[in-house]
């Protein structure tokens, strides 16, 4: 007897309790759902929850995996093991064995801990209410390692897992009811509930926040080196990577957000699935290129200080601003949650235009963290629903003036 077989017994020995939610989760986590429904109108499609989900982890896998190359290779870099990347995207100093295993066993609890905690939140909600388990979290789950720093403590990740999925989600009804990006919510948990392990430049390192503690305690240990693009900026000084190093992702920063040329990729996967909505895509990025332009004409016009402590962000070419930090990460596969976004094609435009423009707003005046994309999201998240109405009103209004037209 087949796994498959032993946990559909099981489901049925248990029906009507809570433990077929259990049984049943697990069932569904495992193997596509194979009941049908009867009676009624049906459309038929090739995707459900469950497909859908995995489109978006297919799309994010790329990310994953040169986060863990990354991750390996900033940390010896900083340490003074090797040195800086000369050959291109394909070089083999990155694509090294010994970067992917100090990613990989970074990133690995991670990936487990936000599972494991959101998951059993899931379930645990899904048992009281006796309802199926649905696999919104599947995605969530994934996003999470992607967007925290490499070394946050796994107590901190489990605390705002937890939280994330209780008041940003579940509170409000589950999959599909909640207003706010269930993943950002736990990202802007720990940036209030814990901001020294979500700002500065060690923190993004793997091994740089023990080695900078251990040198503050007396350790006869080498200063590290490696500093963040924004963090730079933010201070007024020369960033010291490359264009293409930034479009790259050889570049400290989160897990998934440094490559913009393998975001890129997984944004055309996700517009190609009829995943992602390009709408909201391209509308972020004009926003984010109209803020930038903006800020580059008041430079240009020198109605600012070089001194000032936003200049450095000011004068960052308008375009560079999609290469560095979370902006392009964000905007992909953030933006783009079919749940919390508009849904109205005129709102996305709007809604995406907001959250590039906001994002540029947020990284230039808060010195402090210069990194403006969750937040921008997470509001324009709130104003959806707002925008999709006065779309629909506005619609209506317009219908009406040509009936009247047409029977006068």
């Amino acid at each position: 007897m087949g796994l498959k077989r032993i946990l559909h017994n099981l489901k049925e020995k248990y029906r009507g309790t809570k433990m077929e939610t259990a049984f049943g989760a697990l069932h569904t986590f495992l193997y596509l759902p194979n009941e049908t429904t009867h009676g009624g109108t049906h459309i038929k499609v090739a995707d459900d929850l469950k497909r859908t989900m995995n489109t978006v982890i297919i799309s994010l896998i790329p990310c994953l995996i040169f986060g863990m190359f990354n991750t390996g290779y900033q940390h010896h870099l900083a340490f003074g093991d090797i040195q800086a990347v000369t050959g291109g995207f394909f070089s083999s100093e990155f694509w090294t064995l010994a970067n992917f295993t100090v990613g990989f066993w970074k990133i690995l609890p991670l990936i487990i801990v936000s599972y494991v905690v959101g998951l059993g939140i899931e379930v645990l909600f899904a048992t009281i209410k006796k309802h199926e388990v649905e696999e919104g979290y599947l995605v969530t789950g994934m996003l999470v390692p992607l967007i925290v720093p490499i070394d946050i403590p796994l107590w901190m990740l489990a605390v705002a897992v937890i939280f994330g999925v209780v008041i940003g989600k579940e509170i409000f009804g589950g999959t599909g009811m909640n207003i706010l990006n269930p993943a950002l919510t736990i990202r802007a948990f720990l940036f209030f509930a814990y901001p020294t392990w979500m700002s500065g430049d060690k923190v993004w390192i793997e091994g740089a926040v023990k080695r900078t503690q251990d040198i503050a305690e007396g350790a006869n240990l080498d200063a590290i080196s490696g500093e963040t693009i924004l963090g730079s900026l933010a201070q007024n000084n020369d960033v010291g990577y490359s264009v293409m190093d930034m479009f790259y992702g050889f570049v400290p920063g989160s897990v998934g957000e440094t490559s913009a040329l393998l975001i890129v990729l997984g944004g055309l996967f996700l517009i190609f699935t009829k995943i992602g909505s390009w709408r909201i895509m391209l509308s972020s990025v004009i926003g984010t290129l109209v803020m930038g332009l903006i800020f580059n004409f008041v430079v240009d016009s020198e109605w600012i200080s070089e001194s000032s402590k936003f200049y450095g962000l000011m004068d960052t070419m308008f375009w560079h601003h999609l290469l560095i930090g979370g902006l392009a990460f964000g905007i992909v596969f953030m933006a783009t949650d079919p749940v919390t976004a508009s849904q109205t094609n005129r709102g996305k435009w709007i809604y995406g235009f907001f959250i590039g423009f906001i994002s540029i707003m947020i990284r230039v005046f808060n010195p402090a963290y210069p990194e403006g994309v969750m937040l921008a999201i997470l509001l324009m998240n709130v104003f959806a629903p707002t925008i999709d109405h006065y779309v629909v009103q506005a619609n209506v209004k317009q219908r009406l003036k040509r009936l009247k037209v047409k029977s006068a």
